[in-house]
């Protein structure tokens, strides 16, 4: 049985002369790379090499927007009122998609940043006003966790709604992510995640934070780009998903 996945990762993380991820490092190994708007990292120079070597290595570009919060990197919790909210996700595709363009490619897809990402997970007000500003950066694919209000609201508008899950971090038995703040919430141990990667492509499901099976849906896998030792780890993943005959490849064109 053949089954094929996208692997991305968030890059462009930085900001000025402070580097978080290894960009380059990373778009060797993965298919999709969710690049940092400005608003939780990111600055016009880094979103613009970004987008330069991602299109050299034929990776999809897609927006990784995020709640105005740089200091907090985008993981505190913020009220936005939804028209705000919407306008705010359409002003960092449409920056983004500049540097895309001008690298001979485009923005593909949007994927909500950390506390944003989180709360579209059950909060439908936000979760629309993310659609509201996909619709108004092109009608782009959604990327987000399986279930949640996020990607149902993308399919209520027409959009594509794409399911992503984390083989590096902890689940609740609700298949959702279990909040960073509490231990175990991410998984370091490489081997832990190299396995978890090969099991959730191949539809076999990973344990949940109590240790039941938790089957775990998904058409991209995300590692984080933030994580020490990244690119390594992604390298593993690959070459372990290759091994168990999983084709690597996105889930949306160019």
């Amino acid at each position: 049985m053949g089954w094929d996945i996208d692997l991305n990762a968030d890059l462009g993380e930085g900001f000025g002369r402070w580097e978080l991820t290894d960009d380059a490092g990373l778009l060797d190994v993965v298919t999709s790379a969710n690049v940092a708007c400005g608003f939780h990292a990111g600055d016009p120079a880094t979103m613009r090499r970004v987008c330069d070597l991602a299109a050299e290595r034929g990776v999809v570009i897609g927006a990784q927007v995020s709640y105005r919060d740089l200091a907090g990197f985008g993981r505190r919790a913020m009220d936005v009122p939804s028209h705000e909210l919407a306008a705010e996700v359409a002003y960092q595709v449409g920056a983004l998609d500049v540097f895309a363009r001008a690298a001979g490619t485009r923005v593909a897809y949007v994927k909500p940043h950390g506390a944003l990402y989180n709360r579209a997970v059950h909060d439908e007000d936000q979760a629309r006003a993310i659609v509201s500003g996909a619709i108004l950066g092109g009608g782009l694919p959604v990327l987000g966790l399986p279930g949640s209000a996020l990607l149902e609201c993308a399919r209520e508008a027409g959009l594509v709604a794409v399911e992503e899950a984390f083989a590096d971090r902890a689940y609740t038995s609700a298949g959702t992510l279990v909040p960073r703040s509490s231990p175990g919430a991410v998984i370091t141990d490489a081997d832990a995640v190299v396995a978890r990667s090969v099991a959730i492509a191949t539809g076999v499901g990973v344990a949940d934070a109590s240790g039941a099976p938790l089957a775990v849906s998904a058409r991209s896998l995300c590692l984080h780009g933030d994580t020490p030792g990244a690119v390594d780890l992604a390298r593993s993943v690959r070459a372990a998903l290759e091994e168990a005959g999983v084709t690597l490849t996105p889930f949306v064109a160019a």
